[in-house]
């Protein structure tokens, strides 16, 4: 799945790449499974702006997907797999014995035709889904659960994965594309493989345009703005902040900050925290 570069006929264009799309099979999505997507331009449901950044992008429906895998030890023959414009990885198609069909994330390396499974006692192979419990240490793992019987919350962006270091007594230890190692219950279930269209992290946008597309709105930095409007506003030419980087209300740090609550339930479930810098550079 690797992407492809634009011919330069523009200095918007020059530099700029897509992916090629030669992974997906369907030129559009399976009706049965898509729902209407409203768009809130950052408003809450009285109106004001709690999201900022966010407004117009293409129109789209969205794809519901499976991210539980509750239909055990029926196999599924994967149909096509597809483009959701709602998330990074690509998603397929799958038709199970029955009749049903469902939309899953696609792992790398599935291909139209290959079947899939969910359950207990199956095969640890990519595309199939099981409890922690029954998986073998050193697995790579995507859309994994936190809360059995919740669906997977963790590991769902293109090219993402965690490694299933160990296991000991009702707890695995999961090492994740952060850098964090998070003990989870082994009841929770996890989908074995790591998630396809890693090439995704490097698509070069090109221009602002682009940007308004996908509906994220500009960012505006703190320094170009008034005093009035920022924290970090004013000043002659392009001085200093004079101060800790903070966010536009001047409530946090803008730079290297915590952001996590230091008594929130989970934490005694996190092992080692999450490494800064680029860490999938460093993982591999």
């Amino acid at each position: 799945m690797p992407n492809r570069e634009y011919k330069p006929t523009s200095p918007g264009r020059r530099g700029a790449s897509t992916s090629d799309f030669s992974d997906v099979t369907a030129k559009g999505p399976f009706k049965a499974l898509t729902q209407e997507l409203r768009k809130t331009g950052g408003r809450n449901n009285v109106g004001r702006l709690s999201v900022r950044h966010i407004g117009g992008g293409n129109r789209k429906r969205y794809r519901i997907i499976d991210f539980k895998r509750t239909k055990d030890n029926v196999p599924g023959i994967v149909e096509t797999i597809e483009y959701d414009p709602n998330r990074s990885p690509r998603i397929a198609l799958i038709k199970y014995k029955d009749g049903e069909r469902r939309y899953i994330l696609a792992p790398d390396g599935l291909a139209v035709g290959d079947e899939v499974l969910s359950g207990e006692k199956i095969e640890p192979k990519p595309g199939n889904c099981m409890p922690i419990k029954g998986i073998p240490t050193g697995q790579l793992l995507h859309n994994i659960e936190l809360t059995p019987g919740r669906g997977g919350q963790m590991v769902r962006a293109a090219g993402g994965f965690a490694q299933l270091v160990a296991k000991e007594g009702n707890y695995a230890d999961l090492l994740l594309p952060s850098g964090e190692i998070r003990r989870v219950h082994i009841r929770c279930r996890a989908t074995i493989g790591q998630l396809g269209n890693s090439d995704w992290a490097n698509i070069v946008l090109g221009k602002a345009g682009r940007k308004r597309w996908l509906g994220i709105r500009p960012t505006v930095r703190g320094k170009a703005m008034n005093p009035v409007s920022h924290p970090h506003g004013g000043g002659d030419g392009r001085g200093g902040v004079g101060g800790h980087p903070v966010n536009w209300k001047g409530t946090k740090a803008a730079k290297g900050g915590k952001t996590r609550r230091s008594k929130k339930t989970s934490q005694k479930f996190i092992i080692r925290f999450r490494r800064a810098g680029p860490h999938q550079k460093t993982r591999r």
